[in-house]
């Protein structure tokens, strides 16, 4: 699992729970993309988009992980046919940072329609096939090795018998393509994003409470699966603090498992570089460049990217392989706008 049911808070409301990051070239702009409500945790109480929350794509413009741009996305509660009413809203500045900020509204749109804005930017909202894909018994391997400081043990698996877990499973999309002229207007001529989202809830109190925050692919799954604490404690907080507040906490943990694999004569050393490569925690990329989450660059990140290959091999400084791959993925994502898979 990229992101999905990740912490005891996210799983209280998946429609909260925000699976997986997207960021890549569409047909008009950079698309932003957000998964939610996925259908791997059974039938779905409520499903669609939690009409108390925000949905907020986080966009860093001078590299300091600190949000200059973002657009926020809120949604009325179900009609009768399941339909949602949205709202989406950029707030531009220093602004950008307060969830309490009225912004400027874009588009308003109804689920399952696109809804196309005069300045260009695009949005789709809706339920889509999970384009994720990961192996359980790796997954699992995985997070007992950086748990305890151990070699991944993979010995009694067979990858002859490797399994998508998301095959067939769907989830509701949040599809953004913003323009290149209207998303770098304030970027003075820097092209290198940094890109997070969040999911909040209001609260009693009238504020809000963080249930999500994505970045990276496969953060959680390296180092929460068995540190639940750590996992809501995660989703919670803001890029610029990452380092200082959980650097320690993943340095210790790749520096046990890259030990234990013999591959480097400084483990801690490499740690200390993989915790300054994954935090602050945020999707770099370069705005009208193909997308590639790969082992030599982080550049945002398609829809057929495999990273739970990339991050577990990087890592833990050795080749770790799920054994399946973009095929194993039930509905394929398209060229064409919105882009992610059709439900199946």
């Amino acid at each position: 699992m990229s992101h999905h049911l990740d912490s005891p808070i996210a799983r209280q409301d998946i429609r909260l729970d925000i699976t997986d990051l997207y960021l890549f070239r569409g047909e008009t702009g950079t698309v932003f993309v957000i998964n939610v409500c996925h259908s791997i945790a059974g039938e779905i109480p409520a499903p669609g988009y939690h009409p108390e929350g925000m949905y907020e794509f986080k966009v860093d413009l001078n590299g300091d992980a600190v949000e200059e741009l973002t657009y926020r996305i809120t949604f009325d509660a179900r009609d009768a046919d399941g339909k949602q009413r949205l709202v989406l809203r950029s707030i531009t500045g220093a602004e950008a940072v307060d969830p309490n900020a009225a912004g400027t509204i874009v588009a308003q749109g109804t689920t399952g329609e696109a809804v196309a804005a005069a300045n260009g930017v695009r949005i789709w909202t809706g339920k889509a096939g999970d384009p994720f894909w990961i192996e359980p018994d790796v997954l699992h391997a995985v997070g007992h090795a950086f748990q305890d400081g151990t070699l991944i043990d993979l010995s009694k698996w067979d990858a002859k018998q490797a399994k998508n877990l998301f095959a067939g499973h769907t989830i509701y999309s949040i599809v953004l393509e913003v323009p290149d002229e209207v998303l770098l207007a304030d970027a003075g001529g820097n092209h290198r994003v940094g890109v997070w989202a969040v999911a909040t809830l209001a609260t009693d109190a009238g504020g809000w409470r963080s249930i999500n925050r994505v970045g990276l692919p496969m953060i959680h799954p390296l180092f929460t699966q068995f540190n639940e604490d750590l996992g809501n404690r995660l989703n919670a907080g803001r890029p610029a603090d990452d380092f200082a507040t959980y650097g320690e906490t993943v340095i210790k943990s790749v520096s046990g498992v890259v030990a234990a694999n013999g591959t480097v004569a400084d483990p801690r050393g490499y740690a200390e570089k993989i915790a300054h490569r994954f935090f602050p925690n945020i999707l770099p990329y370069t705005v009208g460049t193909p997308a590639i989450f790969g082992f030599a660059e982080w550049n945002g990140r398609s829809l057929t990217d495999n990273a739970p290959d990339v991050m577990f091999s990087i890592a833990s400084n050795t080749p770790v392989s799920l054994g399946i791959g973009k095929e194993s993925v039930a509905s394929k994502p398209s060229q064409k706008f919105p882009y992610v898979p059709a439900a199946s």
